[in-house]
């Protein structure tokens, strides 16, 4: 009677097994066959700073797995894992990604999708031109750009150098003097672009003679102190000695101290030193409308260790043009010496009232 029950128990679940193994998951896969990979809401994340990044996530129900090829040069095909993305960046053009999409049940879908890669054009573009002397180095900054071209402006058919964001160009030298135009072009990556310009005024190197007629001359280089003012003026009493057309105007005004006066730097790259080997004398022209007071001519920053040198003379004449001559030869400046700074003072003995004389024709000779 034992034996009897053991048997039947072992034939129900045998019974039992048999009856799961038909009916259940292993056998019915109905269900999975109604789901598709193929329901994308949303595939592509295209950045908009002309980097070109595209981020490219396959949304879809059911989905074990997707194959993206994203159609750009030969980039081999990537596996994407639900809740996963791709990113690439793609040069401006026109592509197309494939995306292979898998479901549960190992059903394959493959669809193709047309994505169309425009670069913004720069913006806010701001060119910045050092000038020194002849020379010109050149940045430039902009949103968006992804580089810059550089015209300089002084050949024709110029080819254009190239200048990477966040560079300075290597200086870059006008043969003359001259008023400039440097354009640049800042570049997105693809076929938009920003093109801004910015003037240059290329000076000559400011040395003697002066004579305040050279339209690339800096007649403003240089500076006053003590409360003087200068400019560069129409000839106000053209005739006699000077019928020149433009002067330099000197102002000691009301309450200018004693010692004012102007300095006018003469070191490369802007000047030309003083070359005593070239003259011993400087000469003025000046015009004042009273006779008398000193005209103070002096030589700074000598080489060689050799000291200023100051000469006062007197204005001889008042209301006509006159030629004063300064003699440094007497100071026994040894040969050779150069002097980096030329400097102007009136009636070095008195606090100004407002008094104008007129400067011209600056000369240097034996």
């Amino acid at each position: 009677m034992k034996k009897i029950f053991l048997k039947l128990t072992f034939l129900v679940i045998v019974l039992a097994f048999n009856s799961c193994s038909q009916e259940g998951i292993d056998g019915d896969v109905s269900s999975l066959n109604s789901v598709t990979s193929g329901n994308f809401d949303k595939i592509f994340d295209v950045s908009n700073d002309n980097s070109g990044l595209v981020r490219i996530t396959p949304l879809g129900e059911g989905m074990s797995k997707s194959v993206v090829t994203l159609g750009h040069g030969t980039d081999e095909p990537t596996t994407v894992f639900p809740g996963s993305s791709v990113s690439h960046n793609y040069p401006e053009g026109s592509y197309t990604v494939t995306i292979q999409s898998f479901d549960l049940a190992g059903n394959s879908t493959t669809n193709t999708y047309p994505l169309q890669i425009v670069y913004r054009a720069p913006e806010n573009v701001s060119v910045n031109a050092n000038v020194a002397g002849h020379d010109v180095t050149v940045s430039a900054t902009a949103d968006y750009a992804n580089g810059f071209l550089v015209y300089f402006g002084d050949v024709a058919n110029e080819t254009p150098t190239s200048m990477a964001v966040g560079q300075t160009l290597p200086a870059h030298t006008y043969a003359s003097a001259g008023n400039y135009t440097i354009t640049v072009v800042a570049l997105s990556g693809g076929a938009a672009t920003t093109t801004e310009t910015v003037n240059v005024l290329i000076y000559n190197p400011y040395s003697l003679p002066i004579t305040y007629e050279d339209p690339f001359q800096n007649y403003g280089i240089g500076g006053t102190f003590g409360g003087v003012n200068v400019s560069k003026v129409a000839n106000p009493f053209p005739g006699g000695i000077n019928t020149s057309a433009n002067v330099w105007q000197y102002t000691k005004t009301n309450g200018a101290a004693s010692w004012s006066g102007t300095w006018t730097p003469l070191a490369a790259p802007n000047g030309t030193p003083i070359n005593i080997d070239n003259g011993s004398k400087i000469k003025v022209m000046v015009y004042a409308t009273e006779a008398g007071k000193n005209l103070n001519v002096e030589i700074e920053q000598g080489s060689n260790g050799v000291s200023n040198k100051i000469l006062k003379m007197p204005v001889p004449v008042a209301n006509q043009w006159t030629e004063i001559e300064f003699d440094f030869g007497t100071f026994g400046i040894p040969a050779g010496t150069t002097f980096k700074q030329l400097v102007f003072r009136y009636n070095d003995i008195a606090d100004g009232f407002g008094e104008v004389i007129y400067i011209d024709n600056v000369t240097q000779s034996n």
